[in-house]
C-alpha cells in the first residue's frame, strides 16, 4: 500500500492508473475505520482493480459547535487496517491542499440539504458535497462506495452525480450492525456504558416500524408514533427528528400509498453522541 499526501501526487497516479486500463474504486472516509468501513472496501473491490481510501476529516462539513476537534483519529491504526484488507492507494491530503488560502468553491444541493439532517447541522451537506466532488475530480475514480447508514448523504450523493453528469458509477454498501442492532459508527466510542446500552432502542424502533408494516398498516403517521413511544421509553434518548422518505425524492410521506419502498430515518442523542441510523421497507406494492 502507498500513502499519498499530495493532490498532484494523486491525480497524477490515478491518470496512469486510467491509461493503464484500470478500474478505479474510491471508498471516502473520515478515518478512524470500523467494520462497516471495511465493508466498503469489500464492495470496491469487487467493482474495481486498484482500490483507493481516503481519510480525511473535512473540517466544512462540521458546523459551529460540532466535534471536529474531537473527532476520534488514529492514522497509524486506520493504514494499518487498510493495508491489512487490500488497499492499494490511501489519500491522506492536509487542510492547506484541500483549502489553500482564498478558497471560495463551494457546492450546494438545493431543498434536500436543508432537511433532516441540513436542519440539525447547517451547511453540512454544502461541506460534504464540496468535498465529494474534490475528491471526484482529484481519483477520477470509476465507482465510488459509500455507506448505507448515511441515508441522506447517499441521496445527496447520488444527486450531485446526476446533476453535475459525473462520470463515476455510485455503490451503496449495506450497514453493518454490532449484535444488538447498533449501526457501527465511528462515534459510537463516545457513548458510556450505560448510553451504549440504550442505544440499541434505534434499532429495535427500525424493526417495530418493520414489523407494524408488514401487519399491513398503512399510516406512516401511526408507525412514526409507535416509533417515537418506543425511543422515548429510554431515559437518556432525546430524538432530533424521525421520519419516513420516498426513496425517489426524500421527501416526508405519511402513507405508503403509491409507494414500493418506504424509509425510516433517524437521528437520537445519548448525552453529548448523536447517533443516525435507517431502514428500507419493500411494501411489496
Amino acid at each position: 500500500m502507498k500513502t499519498i499526501t499530495s493532490i498532484a501526487e494523486m491525480q497524477s497516479i490515478a491518470g496512469e492508473l486510467r491509461v493503464g486500463g484500470k478500474r478505479i474504486g474510491l471508498v471516502p472516509t473520515m478515518g478512524y475505520l470500523h467494520e462497516g468501513h471495511l465493508s466498503l472496501l469489500d464492495e470496491a473491490q469487487k467493482q474495481s482493480d486498484v482500490v483507493v481510501m481516503s481519510i480525511y476529516v473535512n473540517p466544512t462539513q462540521f458546523g459551529r459547535g460540532e466535534d471536529f476537534e474531537r473527532y476520534p483519529r488514529d492514522l497509524e491504526r486506520d493504514e494499518k487496517m487498510a493495508a491489512a484488507r487490500g488497499v492499494e492507494y490511501l489519500f491522506e491530503p492536509v487542510d492547506r491542499e484541500m483549502y489553500p488560502e482564498g478558497f471560495l468553491t463551494f457546492v450546494e444541493l438545493d431543498k434536500v440539504s436543508h432537511l433532516f439532517e441540513g436542519e440539525f447541522r447547517p451547511g453540512h451537506f454544502r461541506g460534504v458535497a464540496t468535498i465529494v466532488t474534490k475528491l471526484f475530480n482529484i481519483i477520477r475514480p470509476h465507482v465510488a462506495v459509500f455507506g448505507q447508514k448515511d441515508a441522506q448523504q447517499v441521496f445527496i450523493i447520488q444527486k450531485l452525480v446526476s446533476d453535475l453528469d459525473f462520470d463515476v458509477r455510485i455503490r451503496v454498501a449495506p450497514i453493518v450492525r454490532d449484535p444488538d442492532g447498533l449501526a457501527m459508527s465511528s462515534r459510537n466510542v463516545y457513548l458510556s456504558e450505560s448510553e451504549r446500552a440504550q442505544a440499541s432502542v434505534i434499532y429495535r424502533s427500525l424493526k417495530l416500524a418493520e414489523r407494524i408494516l408488514k401487519e399491513g398498516d398503512t399510516d406512516l403517521v401511526h408507525v412514526r408514533s409507535e416509533m417515537i413511544r418506543l425511543i422515548d421509553s429510554v431515559s437518556d434518548a432525546k430524538i432530533d427528528y424521525v421520519s419516513f422518505v420516498n426513496t425517489s425524492t426524500f421527501d416526508r410521506v405519511e402513507s405508503t400509498d403509491g409507494l414500493e419502498k418506504a424509509q425510516a430515518i433517524l437521528a437520537v442523542r445519548f448525552g453529548k453522541t448523536r447517533l443516525i441510523d435507517n431502514m428500507l421497507y419493500d411494501l411489496g406494492h
